[in-house]
């Protein structure tokens, strides 16, 4: 099962949920006869999310669900949600309704990434410059380009609380996807820090990992990390690799070394990297200096199981 944290009382009818790093943190808003959650979690959970959800909710029904990406562990849950409250209506980043509606796995990055998303339908879209009602608050929606071109992030001016996903965590931010394509997008990502800089929010409700307040520390950390990746690119395309490799061993917990070369290989997201930055060395060798380094840093474990080299999650 995965970590849970779950901190009600930011004010009454709020809650945040935080997950373990294969699914995004949930936010859930409760209302007098109805509800919110924003981001689901990935599908591997799905069943949890709907239990979690089911058990905050307390015989309310869930009325909408707001993604603010459609990374596959911020909308994963959302095809069990959908199924348990057939009524409920799904809001998503702008840009990509097109290839929900035609289910576009490719599209979507979810081919790309080797990671996977049941298909669900959305009815509205989350636009930037506009705010919602959530609870009793009213939270103005943002765009925050660069990890991900269409993603948001929503920002609620009276106690400044801000959901960031993942354009800003307490130590950093997520992979800079279109980085992967080629397509330059650090830019994009200081702008959004600077975005972040300009609403002044007190306490940052993350993507990933505990809320947090000091805001100052973690802008001055992301800014940090995005200068070293604009100036060494290839550190971004290393890290983003080992991310990919890692969060897919946190699906699996273990597999053989040969399933997992495979896997990698397969991937089109890995391949790209291997062409881009690290074609001195063959695809296997590149490999192997992955797992080693996800070995080195303890993130990861090889052990023989019944005589097969085996990758654990650490």
């Amino acid at each position: 099962m995965p970590d849970l944290c779950t901190t009600p009382g930011l004010w009454p009818g709020m809650f945040f949920l935080e997950r373990g790093w294969l699914s995004a943190n949930n936010v859930v808003f409760v209302e007098a006869d109805s509800a919110t959650i924003v981001d689901t979690g990935y599908c591997a959970h799905a069943a949890q999310t709907v239990d979690l959800v089911r058990g905050t909710l307390r015989g309310l029904p869930l009325t909408r669900i707001l993604n603010t990406h459609l990374h596959s562990d911020h909308c994963g849950g959302n095809a069990a949600l959908q199924a348990q409250w057939p009524s409920v209506q799904t809001w998503i980043a702008p840009g990509q309704a097109a290839h929900v509606a035609q289910w576009n796995p490719e599209a979507l990055s979810y081919t790309p990434t080797g990671q996977e998303c049941p298909p669900f339908v959305a009815q509205h879209v989350l636009q930037p410059g506009t705010t919602m009602q959530l609870g009793t608050q009213t939270w103005q929606v943002h765009a925050a380009p660069g990890h991900d071109p269409h993603s948001i992030i929503l920002f609620e001016p009276e106690r400044r609380i801000l959901i960031s996903a993942d354009a800003l965590w307490e130590n950093g931010f997520g992979v800079v996807f279109p980085e992967i394509e080629g397509i330059q997008a650090f830019e994009e990502v200081g702008a959004t820090l600077d975005v972040i800089d300009a609403l002044q929010p007190a306490l940052v409700l993350p993507g990933h990992g505990p809320m947090f307040s000091d805001v100052a520390s973690a802008l001055a950390t992301a800014r940090q990390r995005l200068q070293g990746f604009v100036q060494h690119p290839k550190r971004h395309a290393r890290y983003a690799a080992k991310v990919l490799l890692k969060y897919k061993l946190l699906e699996w917990q273990a597999l053989p070394l040969q399933q997992v070369h495979d896997w990698c290989l397969q991937t089109p997201y890995v391949g790209l990297l291997h062409a881009q930055y690290f074609t001195a060395h063959t695809p296997q060798a590149w490999l192997d200096q992955l797992i080693q380094e996800l070995v080195g840093s303890g993130a990861a474990a090889i052990t023989l199981h019944d005589g097969i080299p085996t990758l654990h999650n650490r």
